[in-house]
């Protein structure tokens, strides 16, 4: 397996190296650099088996991941440049820089990726919409498919829905665990065990979200299909929330 370099070691860079040790396909060589010292020394403490070293021996892997934050690219990746392979991959996981962007930054580099890795990508399960650039040849974007896919659903998409994706599959998560965790905590409050619990907040959570996206039927209806709604009350309130933080978010991210 080619060897990896990440550039920024944050969240998901943890998320994504559990997920492959979990698959069993950790790759022989995997760098890490930050510039805040501490985060790459947190990563090595964590996955003894990963390199830490500065960001130009990570620029100097096969694939070389961007978990930079968008400000944080434009003077981070003209220093990268010059130390990239010319058969190198470079894979951005940030919004809001399009490849465009991006080759200009790299003095023109054309082999480059766009991925929103989501969480569940820890256990395998998750759902990682990816884009290629133009220059990237189809060797090259097998040997990047056969990389991510151990870490869940890896769909093509075009460029121009990353940010969208980004706010949907990649954020969406955090939208839903609190809520998750309650009904977990409630469940054991009301008399489950707590494998009761977890079996039952799964399998419904599993279970709504097919019969609404699989049953063909309206939303409306789906959502009737239950005489009782304890909170049908707010959700007016929680749709406005929901609005209020995500639009503004998102013009924000395709400025």
């Amino acid at each position: 397996m080619k060897s990896i370099g990440f550039i920024g070691t944050g969240r998901v860079a943890r998320i994504m190296i559990e997920g492959w040790k979990r698959a069993g396909r950790l790759a022989e060589t995997i760098v890490v650099s930050d510039a805040a010292t501490a985060a790459a020394d947190a990563v090595a403490a964590e996955f003894p088996f990963v390199v830490k070293g500065d960001a130009d021996t990570a620029a100097a892997q096969d694939i070389v991941i961007l978990g930079l934050h968008p400000p944080a690219m434009s003077e981070a990746l003209p220093k990268l440049a010059p130390g990239l392979k010319a058969d190198a991959i470079v894979l951005s996981l940030a919004p809001k820089l399009r490849f465009t962007k991006l080759a200009e930054l790299l003095g023109g580099f054309s082999r480059l990726a766009r991925q929103n890795p989501n969480a569940p990508s820890i256990v395998n399960r998750g759902y990682n919409p990816i884009a290629f650039a133009p220059g990237l040849d189809a060797a090259a974007r097998a040997d990047l498919l056969d990389l991510l896919t151990p870490l869940g659903a890896t769909p093509e998409v075009d460029e121009t829905t990353i940010e969208a994706y980004a706010l949907i599959s990649a954020m969406g998560p955090t939208y839903l665990w609190f809520q998750l965790a309650l009904l977990r905590r409630l469940a054991a409050e009301f008399g489950l065990t707590d494998a009761a619990a977890r079996e039952a907040v799964a399998a419904m959570t599993h279970g709504a979200a097919a019969t609404l996206l699989e049953s063909d039927l309206p939303p409306e209806r789906v959502m009737d299909l239950v005489p009782v709604k304890p909170l049908s009350g707010d959700e007016d309130t929680i749709v406005g929330l929901y609005r209020s933080r995500l639009e503004p978010l998102y013009a924000k991210l395709t400025a």
